[in-house]
């Protein structure tokens, strides 16, 4: 499956689409705890958003966020349900850290919920290592943390 990468901000519309959809899926998973996390989520901050094009129609997303000086916090991963199981979400990922690489930027971190069992599969398969929660998910149950050294990472992708 070929896809084609749009490297974009938080204005795009494919962008808003796809994040729209995966806030639906959130809300479905999180319960009650939707609100919580709604709060940290919010797209109008963030600079480097990427969505993927397979034949023109955008079918996953995701965004980078500064965290610190060496770090970018990869948030709003998402690929749309018709589109899973085929390696989108790694491909998405990859692209991410390449970005955070060529940004000048050293690690990637990233919470996702433990009710979100694809997520968790896809980050500890792409190498991610679970460190404790950092703010503003420390002390939350339902949150697991990744992190990814990606400078000096070679890229057989890229």
């Amino acid at each position: 499956m070929t896809l084609q990468f749009l490297k974009t901000d938080a204005k795009n519309e494919d962008f808003i689409k796809l994040v729209a959809l995966l806030d639906t899926d959130l809300a479905t998973r999180d319960g009650a705890d939707h609100s919580f996390y709604h709060q940290f989520n919010g797209i109008d901050r963030l600079e480097y958003c990427l969505v993927a094009y397979y034949n023109h129609r955008a079918v996953g997303c995701g965004a980078l966020k500064t965290f610190d000086p060496t770090t970018l916090e990869v948030k709003r991963m998402y690929v749309l349900p018709d589109f899973r199981g085929k390696g989108i979400a790694t491909k998405v990922l990859t692209a991410l850290e390449v970005w955070t690489k060529a940004l000048g930027f050293h690690h990637c971190l990233l919470e996702t919920g433990k009710r979100q069992p694809e997520a968790i599969a896809l980050y500890q398969k792409n190498g991610y290592v679970i460190v404790p929660n950092y703010p503003p998910y420390e002390g939350v149950q339902n949150s697991l943390c990744f992190r990814k050294t990606v400078h000096g990472q070679t890229n057989k992708n890229s």
